[in-house]
């Protein structure tokens, strides 16, 4: 499970430099007597301070530098005595030590001066200041009691000669003592970050967090109350300051074993453990701040399946990245996610001989040291090795592509797939080489994962990695598995054997002191709570990709441009254009390479809509960098797919071949297409967009692996979307066989209107001839009456279709020409009244009066036309007889 970096060695590094001098000194070949070499405390800067005993009797402190690899002799005492505690101060002028607490001025003269005398144990730690000032006038000095209090020393130096710093007025010392912390039982040092964490008790255990800052003033910044029983801390516990080898520490004595840790990006967790009496259950809670959420853990020590008796009552809390491992030697390992805390499966844990932690030494003799923004080390007490600890990628692909890996069958077992899935992608997902192994991965197993869809939560998992170490805000808005999607959640991913998990009560801090500014930790952390309380109240806080579905359907709908639609194009511009240049390389899958006019829409629109989430519900973020996290969001999204089909296309060495529409389809082009269709159905559930290009790709698949009749079905049922690159190809690249045409046929008849008009002219055939003909022809008709001035009415009557012969064309157009022409029955004013002669036609009527209007039928021209309609019919008719015959 863990991977260990050697580091620091106290034999190799320290005790034969050593013995290396002293035989110099002694002017021997070999240095035979033994050196007894100890670790004293490690400082912020990374200087290790050491002790040892000389040959003479004599005992001396030393320093070793993790940067330059040399050692430096600090102090000697000329005689053997106990060091427990010391620390040196960043200008290495000054030293302490618990020896009746020692102050020694070691540079550049050794003057030493008592600094307290008590009976009790003591732990002192200098504070470092900022690096940046030039001129350092001051030393400040913490000293830890155990009678449960904290003073701050303030050691005023000189300048003499123009070098030399020294103690100023060291008689004066006790006298700048100032009392910071009363009544503690239990404090912790981070060196780093330079902060104090104490716990005090009256009616319960409240935990108060100190800021130093660069001044050296301080500051309470943090109050949180615990919920921890009564006397949890007979003895006063001391952690991060020192190594004291003297002072004989039972584990047994320690009740409760606590600890703090901080993430730059404002997190803060606290870890506590409660052995039971009985030693058949640990207890162990964790305090999200940042989440303002408990987490309390049962673990069933007796049902895991080990035959071993913890000789250590607590576990090991071990911080790399935003995991915390809890680690109980031979009986179980738990990796909880303090990022995404909501369910169980989103944390590894193993029990029994599943555990396989990494480490070479019992957990009794190992510290855990831990810096905000660096690696976390483990020390081996014993032999003083320092080992930097990190998760095993191995390890973890090994959890994916093992069935054998964990004792619960079956979907049993997805709960440790989802978790070591997301710890590969999101933790340590920056490595191209171990994505790659990833996405081999899920390319053979996309059928193998009951209770998940394998392609989507890669999908989800990979896009949170954009944003998740930039501000954590996003845990709460942006998706990161697709388990959020699902009306039910299956059963075996709410619960883990062995772990029984339940929610306590909330966190609850009480921030003071000033806000420092946006970068400050504290700030921050106060933005992150109460961020978390907001959203937590709302419904869909996280953005749901499935939500836009509706808003999808009906952009579809819309047939004629609009200014909604020009500003979908503007979004998928923005992204294309991102993807293009970070495929710079050779492509092997032919994607990005046309114009997919829906698939842009889908593109802008998921922009927009991903746009308008975070905007609602982080305006903090500012509008540009939410415009760029939301641009690399969808462009990743692409890039992602692009990738999946680079991985199964190499996988399976396709070449260029496979796109041709003759032949018929290898085993190898059929998985792929399988894979393909799997993509296409997983990236539909999440309503995602996918690269231009794809649907042509797949649809040439689709046809080399499929029958004819199964493929036309595929397009029936809307699986399978057909486009003008793919219907063109179709076109040009089949011969006119039987099978062939009557495919083209059936693909011209699905096809949109304006798009089949395009794609008959490709197709090399007599009905296509005869198309451009009557397009032809109908274009010389139109030419024609616009030059002679006579404009169309625009109706067009059932059964007429312009497309089908000129002599319809003709029709309409003497139906137009009839429709301009004047109304012979309506009346007319100023018109001649006189009647006709006798021998001009049909007489007038007896009855008719002096001045009155007689009228004249004309013939229309309504029964010409409606005879060239049905001739028009008839012959369209046999001319359909004659292309399907």
């Amino acid at each position: 499970m863990l991977k260990l970096k050697e580091g620091f060695d106290l034999h190799r590094d320290v005790v034969l430099e050593i013995l290396r001098k002293e035989a110099s000194v002694c002017r021997m070949t070999e240095y035979s007597e033994a050196v007894d070499a100890r670790l004293l405390n490690i400082e912020s800067d990374g200087g290790i301070l050491y002790s040892w005993k000389g040959a003479t009797g004599t005992t001396r402190i030393g320093k070793y530098d993790q940067n330059t690899k040399q050692n430096k002799l600090l102090y000697t005492f000329d005689k053997q005595v106990c060091i427990s505690s010391c620390s040196l101060n960043k200008e290495e002028t000054l030293l302490v030590s618990k020896c009746l607490t020692l102050l020694i001025e070691i540079h550049p003269i050794n003057n030493t001066k008592v600094l307290k005398a008590v009976d009790c144990r003591v732990k002192v730690q200098f504070l470092h200041q900022d690096g940046d000032r030039k001129s350092v006038l001051e030393s400040h000095l913490l000293l830890f009691a155990e009678d449960g209090y904290v003073d701050l020393y303030h050691v005023l130096l000189s300048k003499q000669e123009g070098y030399r710093v020294v103690m100023a007025n060291p008689e004066r010392l006790s006298k700048t003592a100032e009392r910071i912390v009363e009544d503690f039982c239990w404090v912790q040092w981070d060196g780093h970050t330079q902060r104090l964490h104490y716990l005090t008790f009256k009616d319960k255990y409240l935990l108060r967090c100190v800021q130093f800052h660069p001044n050296n003033n301080c500051e309470t910044v943090l109050e949180l109350h615990l919920n921890l029983p009564a006397n949890s801390f007979p003895t006063v516990k001391f952690v991060n300051l020192g190594f004291d080898h003297y002072h004989d520490e039972k584990p047994s004595r320690e009740l409760v074993r606590m600890r703090v840790f901080t993430n730059p990006i404002g997190s803060l967790c606290v870890f506590y453990s409660q052995p039971l009496k009985d030693k058949k259950e640990l207890i162990y809670t964790v305090v999200l701040v940042h989440k303002d959420c408990t987490k309390r853990f049962r673990v069933d020590l007796a049902s895991d399946g080990s035959s071993q008796n913890s000789q250590q009552p607590h576990p090991l809390f071990i911080p790399i990245g935003y995991y915390v491992l809890v680690y109980l030697q031979g009986h179980f390992l738990h990796c909880i996610n303090t990022r995404q805390q909501e369910m169980l499966c989103y944390s590894l844990f193993f029990s029994g001989h599943d555990v396989n932690s990494g480490l070479q030494c019992q957990s009794a003799d190992i510290a855990v040291l831990h810096a905000e923004g660096r690696p976390t080390c483990l020390l081996e007490l014993v032999s003083g090795k320092i080992n930097a600890v990190q998760l095993s990628s191995d390890f973890l692909l090994q959890i994916l592509r093992s069935d054998t890996c964990s004792r619960w069958p079956g979907s049993a077992a997805d709960p440790q797939r989802l978790a070591a899935l997301h710890c590969l992608l999101v933790y340590m997902g920056n490595d191209p080489k171990l994505e790659l192994k990833i996405m081999s991965w899920v390319c053979d197993n996309v059928n193998t994962i009951e209770s998940f869809d394998l392609i989507q939560e890669f999908i989800l998992a990979s896009w949170y990695r954009i944003g998740y170490n930039r501000f954590l805000g996003l845990d709460k808005v942006l998706p990161f598995s697709s388990i959020f999607e699902k009306k039910e959640v299956p059963g075996c991913l709410l619960d883990v054997p062995c772990v029984c998990c339940t929610n306590g009560f909330h966190a609850e801090p009480v921030f003071k002191g000033k806000t420092r500014g946006l970068l400050n930790f504290w700030s921050e952390l106060q933005c992150n709570t109460e961020r978390t309380k907001s959203l937590d109240a709302l419904m869909h806080s996280r953005y749901r990709t499935s939500h836009i579905q509706a808003e999808w359907d009906k952009l579809k709908s819309e047939k004629k441009p609009s200014s909604h639609m020009d500003h979908m194009e503007e979004n998928a511009k923005k992204v294309l254009s991102m993807v293009d240049t970070w495929c710079l390389e050779k492509k092997l899958v032919p994607l990005f390479q046309e114009e997919d006019h829906q698939q842009r829409l889908l593109i802008g629109l998921t922009v927009d809509k991903l746009r308008e989430h975070i905007n609602r519900h982080l305006p903090r973020l500012g509008k540009k960098k939410i415009d760029s996290l939301v641009i690399n969001y969808v462009a990743k999204l692409l890039e992602l797919i692009r990738q999946m089909l680079e991985s199964a296309w190499a996988k399976y060495k396709l070449g260029s071949r496979v796109l041709c529409l003759m032949q018929q389809g290898s085993p190898a082009e059929w998985s792929v297409f399988h894979f393909m269709c799997r993509i296409l159905e997983s990236t539909r559930g999440l309503c995602l967009p996918l690269p231009p290009g794809y649907h042509t790709l797949f649809a040439v698949f689709a046809i080399r692996c499929l029958p004819h009749n199964t493929f036309l079905q595929y397009i029936d049922h809307g699986f399978l979307q057909l486009t003008e690159t793919f219907a063109s190809r179709l076109m040009t690249d089949l011969d006119n066989s039987k099978a062939n045409e009557r495919l083209k046929f059936s693909i011209l008849k699905r096809l949109p209107e304006v798009v089949e008009q395009r794609v008959y002219h490709m197709w090399d055939h007599p009905v296509s001839s005869a198309s451009i003909s009557r397009d032809y022809v109908r274009g010389l008709l139109e030419k024609h009456n616009k030059y002679k001035g006579i404009a169309a009415a625009g109706r067009e009557k059932p059964g007429f279709r312009h497309e089908f012969l000129p002599l319809t064309y003709l029709a309409n157009t003497l139906s137009d020409i009839e429709a301009q022409a004047p109304n012979p029955f309506e009346e007319q004013e100023n018109v001649d009244a006189s009647p006709a002669p006798a021998d001009a036609g049909t007489a007038p009527s007896g009855n008719t009066a002096k001045g009155s209007i007689t009228l004249y039928s004309f013939p229309s021209v309504a029964p010409f036309r409606a005879r060239w309609s049905g001739s028009c019919r008839n012959e369209h008719s046999q001319s359909q007889t004659d292309s399907s015959s």
